[in-house]
């Protein structure tokens, strides 16, 4: 439910034009007891939301929607921003930028034309979305104080030619939760220390890699009621990045951009891009980089990309939290396609170091807001009609895009189907049914088949999301190491979801098979095995330290999901030891030795958050296994596991130099053995293969090799440099140790929550018996 605060007339002065008395506006210093933006002062998100309200009750300027709870239980809200008349007349505004969203309701040229007049330019703002990236918040409250109280010129000019919508934090429980350690911690020897926990219940810094899955809760408020609701033409994405080089980054974005972004959106993203660094420049800021560092290829990053809108993506330079830090120039240099003590075309005034803070970060966000709305503002009619051409393009259909793809009905994998037409129709994509059997490129597929026309407007994300990824071989130098894309290289659902999707080039007119309207949007189909289900299931736990990989965190959202009863297992319980006393099946993610052995060290936190498992924890694990127990390793985990009971198992890629080997995310081919790990799923699968994924070479005779990497090229969608170092290689080994066994995975089984089709290889992990050794009895241990 929608709950909405608007200004009250009591105390309000209106004067001509919109102007307003600004004194009536309360003074974010006035309620937060401080100046926003200074060292070692921050407001919390109850604080925050509290003046909000106060602004949407004296400021005819804001409104200000609760779209719904968090993940935490806490609000997640919307700022309207605009003229008093705009907000008076703000449904038939709306109305006209959904007409320009979609061509097909433009009744002519006439018509194009008054709703160009008409018509204002809407801009989506969001902050906050990684939460120890603390300037954004901070921003979004000083930027809806300016916007609702300051007669500037160029404030009424915004106000009457744009409709903000600014989310001011895309994270509010991350908000919380980093601003009161932080508060809690300031002034001691634990000031700026890490929070031991995910700044998301689940996903951590991960919940900017989900504009395509849309997993999470605030990600689906975003897409639901800001994006669709809206389809802004502009999206400012505030960010901050790490302190050595630039101080601020703006597009264009490098090589490659998706080719399925529209030619007129990448030349408007490189305008105002660029227009904000020139207008930062022309202030004095120092260190301000364009056409670097971030690339424009995934759109787990770039919803907007795809439904005409320009993602403007800012990256300030951070401190430590809000606690300022002192550069030297020799601490400045380097850079991704640039040098950040080098004076350089896209980089022209380098900062050469001194003190930067909370107060720089804050100005040098809201100077780059102000510059995007000043454009936005200036050139409303430009980013209008450019958003119709964009729209208009994509109904007519691309030469490159097939007529339409369909997806046969009846197919098997139903978690995968409904994750498939879920992400389709949340993208506000045109999914229809067929209600009778028809033919394209002489194959036939039955009634109910699901089929997307594409000639509609967000046919570019339904193509980017169906077909295949081919990165291309960028290197640094010919012949020498690549230039690592900043994501991953593939996002090829069907194969991810293990769902057929079939590119049509002729079918028949699609009036007389489909039925009229789009289906609706499914929910999530996941259902847990049964074998996980009931009295007689493993007791299953996941590790979770005070340094917990995103992975875990994801992997506990697939099992909330299907609603497995599982335990969060932590250092203190794991050092008691008697693992086998409450569980059958522990799962390590993709965690480092270190970090499992030895966590934080003394001193880093308050000791509490130390130590990781200890001595006592990791012999607690290995008895564990070795009276029954099954302990599951994921990617870097399984070092550990190797470490630990002294396997003749290695990672067969660990020693190569990138310009050999190198996989920056990619869906890679996976043979099966027949074994109890992969009963029921057939000859072949996928595996998500990135960043800490491994090949094996098993030389201990106890093992068992449950996958390998296919022969050949096993490459499905992405970028893969030395196949050969991979392919035949195992992927998934079972050793048996005692009466328990170790499974080791070397790629990602949940990769950001969305690999159904590997999911069942970890229930059977989790499910399956362990295998005695040979010529030694299987005890049963625990079971």
């Amino acid at each position: 439910m929608i709950k909405r605060v608007l200004a009250i007339s009591a105390g309000v002065v209106l004067f001509a034009a919109g102007t307003l008395q600004a004194q009536v506006v309360p003074t974010p210093e006035s309620h937060f007891g401080f100046e926003l933006g200074s060292d070692r002062k921050l407001a919390n998100w109850s604080a925050l939301t509290a003046y909000y309200e106060r602004l949407a009750q004296a400021s005819p300027r804001v409104s200000v929607d609760t779209l719904g709870p968090t993940t935490a239980g806490l609000p997640f809200v919307m700022l309207t921003i605009t003229s008093p008349e705009n907000h008076a007349d703000i449904e038939r505004l709306r109305n006209i930028q959904m007409r320009l969203a979609d061509p097909r309701r433009v009744g002519g040229e006439e018509e194009l034309q008054r709703l160009l007049d008409e018509g204002k330019t809407i801009v989506l703002i969001t902050h906050a979305i990684h939460s120890t990236e603390v300037g954004g918040a901070q921003t979004a409250a000083r930027l809806a104080y300016r916007l609702a109280s300051s007669n500037e010129a160029k404030v009424l000019e915004i106000l009457d030619n744009v409709i903000l919508l600014d989310i001011p934090s895309l994270n509010p429980d991350g908000t919380q939760w980093v601003v009161d350690w932080y508060n809690e911690h300031v002034g001691t020897e634990y000031e700026a220390s890490p929070m031991p926990w995910l700044y998301h219940y689940y996903v951590g810094h991960d919940n900017n890699r989900d504009w395509y899955a849309f997993t999470q809760l605030e990600t689906q408020y975003t897409v639901l009621q800001a994006h669709n609701a809206w389809h802004p033409q502009i999206v400012h994405d505030i960010h901050q990045m790490g302190n050595s080089g630039a101080r601020i980054f703006f597009p264009p974005y490098i090589d490659p951009i998706e080719h399925n972004v529209d030619p007129g959106l990448v030349a408007a993203v490189n305008m105002l891009g660029t227009y904000m660094a020139a207008e930062l420049t022309a202030q004095g800021k120092k260190g301000v980089v364009v056409n670097a560092i971030y690339d424009g290829f995934t759109p787990a990053r770039a919803y907007q990309h795809y439904h005409a809108g320009a993602r403007i993506l800012s990256e300030t330079a951070s401190a430590r939290i809000a606690t300022p830090i002192t550069q030297t120039a020799d601490d400045i240099g380097g850079g991704r396609e640039y040098d950040a003590a080098v004076a350089t075309w896209n980089f022209p005034d380098p900062w050469e170091g001194g003190e930067w803070g909370l107060p720089d970060i804050v100005e040098y966000m809201e100077s780059g807001a102000m510059a995007l709305l000043t454009n936005a503002a200036k050139n409303r009619r430009y980013w209008l009609e450019n958003f119709y051409r964009i729209n208009e393009r994509a109904v007519k259909g691309w030469e490159a895009w097939p007529a339409a793809w369909v997806i046969p009905a009846d197919q098997p994998n139903t978690a995968g189907l409904a994750y498939v037409l879920r992400t389709l129709r949340m993208g506000d994509v045109e999914v229809h049914r067929a209600w009778t059997d028809f033919e394209g490129d002489g194959r036939s597929f039955p009634a109910g088949s699901y089929v997307v026309p594409m000639n509609q407007p967000y046919a570019a994300f339904a193509q980017t999301m169906l077909e295949v990824q081919h990165y291309p071989d960028l290197r640094q130098f010919p012949g020498g190491p690549p230039k690592p894309p900043y994501d991953v290289t593939a996002h090829t659902l069907p194969l991810l979801m293990d769902v057929e999707a079939v590119a049509v080039e002729e079918v028949p007119d699609l009036a007389g098979i489909l039925e009229p309207d789009p289906i609706e949007t499914p929910d999530f189909a996941f259902e847990l095995p049964e074998a996980l289900t009931g009295p007689d299931a493993p007791r299953v736990a996941i590790y979770k330290s005070a340094q917990e990989p995103m992975e875990a965190g994801w992997t506990r959202w697939v099992f909330d999901q299907h609603g497995l009863r599982y335990d969060t297992l932590k250092d203190a319980r794991a050092r008691e030891g008697g693992l086998g006393d409450d569980y059958d099946v522990i799962v390590l993610q993709d965690q480092s030795p270190g970090s499992i052995r030895d966590g934080f060290s003394p001193g880093a936190l308050p000791p509490e958050y130390t130590g990781g498992l200890g001595q006592a924890g990791v012999s607690a694990l290995e008895s564990f296994v070795r009276s029954g127990g099954r302990l599951i390793a994921i990617e870097e985990a399984t070092d550990f596991v190797t470490e630990l009971f002294g396997l003749e198992i290695s990672s067969a890629v660990e020693r190569l130099d990138t310009q050999d080997f190198f996989i920056p995310g990619s869906i890679l081919q996976l043979d099966l053995e027949d074994h109890p790990i992969t009963a029921g799923m057939g000859a072949e699968s996928v595996a998500w293969y990135w960043r800490s994924s491994r090949a094996f070479d098993v030389m201990d005779a106890r093992a068992s090799v449950v996958a390998r990497y296919a022969a050949g090229d096993p490459v499905l969608s992405g970028w893969i440099l030395g196949p050969e170092h991979v392919a035949g290689k195992p992927a998934i080994v079972e050793v048996p140790i005692g009466s328990g066994s170790v499974v080791l995975f070397g790629f990602q089984p949940n990769y950001r929550g969305q690999t159904v089709a590997t999911w069942p290889l970890l229930w059977n992990a989790m499910s399956t018996t362990p295998r005695a050794p040979e010529g030694e009895p299987d005890s049963g241990g625990s079971r």
